[in-house]
């Protein structure tokens, strides 16, 4: 069987895989995000007695819901009760066969550049799985020490580390490379937050109240902290799973702090939604978060290179240079290794696709300079040159 088949359906099951569990994860952390921040004190007095610290009425579906949430726990426990973990953690299994296929298996191509940092495959991988590690236990160890107390401390100490990360990747891997694991580490911060933090302390109040014990309420402010982190994570994790269509944005020599910057939009988006959801939303941190995202447009903006002066070039002239740089992956059968497919089934073979694709072919080639990825065909400053002042004197 061919090797390239198999690949291309690994990469579809588990994308596909990872998308629709990954969903059923947000969506149900937005949820208790949502129904926490809405709960009312309770409408019977009776209620009260019985420890429901708030509740929640809603209307869906053509029927009424009530959710009601105790201040630690109920008298008696319920013969059954609904745990949500398997979304997080079959989110991180899929996510990480994912990674595994296309950035470790293919790291040549996806991960590794050797204009940013010449790495052998091992150490591309190995650097990657020591980001996804040390991420975790560096956070958790801020959480759990004095500074996690204080949460405006420890949000600052956070936001520097994130930034320390994203500068640290994007000199390390390509731009894609880069992005995918910033995200990848705060994706498994989010899991192992629930896997060491939320659940641990979910199964002590249960084992409480089986035990007699009075539930140790630490438990519960612990997993309410890793869960407000969890959600303030969420936007900046999906812009990196999506950033890899952006190669403007990952491609870009400032790579880093657009990063940063697009991160915090996503996350000050998010407080702003939390803050509705709690009836007290601020329009600055809409409006601020609105405002650094425009900042990111601007700043991503391409530069003049000296290499792109010059007069208009005929398709004759750039015909050859997109023919020995570009074609040997954009072909229908691929003679680039490790190839089995064009990506993203876009073909450079024949002078109508050439200047069909001619605005892409700009953006990626030479706005930035993310095609070909790790510079596999060793285009040339000057070829990227010729290809600008074709595309600028009319792709004719």
């Amino acid at each position: 069987m061919d090797a390239g088949f198999v690949i291309d359906w690994l990469n579809l099951v588990l994308r596909w895989a990872h998308m629709i569990v990954g969903i059923a994860w947000i969506g149900a952390s937005f949820y208790f995000i949502w129904l926490d921040n809405h709960l009312r004190e309770p409408l019977d007095p009776a209620d009260v007695a019985k420890g429901i610290g708030g509740e929640v009425w809603a209307v869906h579906g053509g029927g009424f819901y009530t959710a009601k949430k105790f201040t630690l726990a109920p008298e008696r426990l319920p013969p059954e009760l609904h745990w949500f973990k398997w979304e997080a953690y079959t989110t991180l299994i899929t996510g990480f066969l994912l990674l595994c296929l296309v950035y470790y298996y293919g790291a040549q191509v996806a991960l590794i550049d050797p204009a940013v940092m010449a790495l052998s495959r091992p150490e591309a991988i190995a650097i990657g799985l020591a980001f996804l590690v040390g991420g975790w236990l560096v956070y958790d160890a801020l959480c759990r020490s004095a500074f996690g107390e204080d949460e405006a401390v420890l949000g600052g100490l956070l936001v520097l580390y994130c930034l320390i990360a994203a500068w640290a990747l994007c000199h390390l891997f390509s731009g894609r490379g880069a992005y995918i694991h910033f995200g990848a580490m705060l994706g498994v911060i989010m899991v192992l937050n629930v896997f060491f933090v939320i659940i641990p302390g979910q199964r002590e109040l249960v084992k409480a109240k089986e035990e007699g014990r009075k539930p140790d309420a630490r438990f519960g402010l612990m997993g309410r902290q890793r869960s407000v982190h969890n959600t303030y994570f969420t936007l900046p994790v999906l812009f990196t799973m999506i950033a890899n269509h952006y190669a403007g944005l990952y491609g870009h020599p400032w790579n880093w702090v657009l990063l940063v910057m697009i991160s915090a939009a996503g996350a000050l988006v998010r407080v702003w939604f939390v803050q509705r959801h709690k009836g007290n939303a601020n329009p600055l941190v809409l409006a601020s978060g609105l405002v650094v995202l425009a900042l990111t447009a601007i700043v991503a903006l391409p530069r003049p290179d000296p290499e792109m002066a010059g007069g208009p070039v005929a398709f004759a002239e750039v015909q050859p240079v997109i023919q020995k740089r570009c074609t040997p992956c954009h072909a229908t059968k691929p003679t680039q290794d490790g190839f089995a497919a064009p990506p993203k089934g876009v073909l450079l073979e024949t002078p109508g696709e050439i200047h069909a694709r001619a605005a892409t072919i700009y953006q990626q080639a030479v706005a930035a300079k993310a095609m070909p990825p790790g510079n596999l065909t060793n285009i040339t400053d000057t070829e990227r040159g010729l290809i600008a002042r074709w595309f600028k004197s009319g792709a004719q």
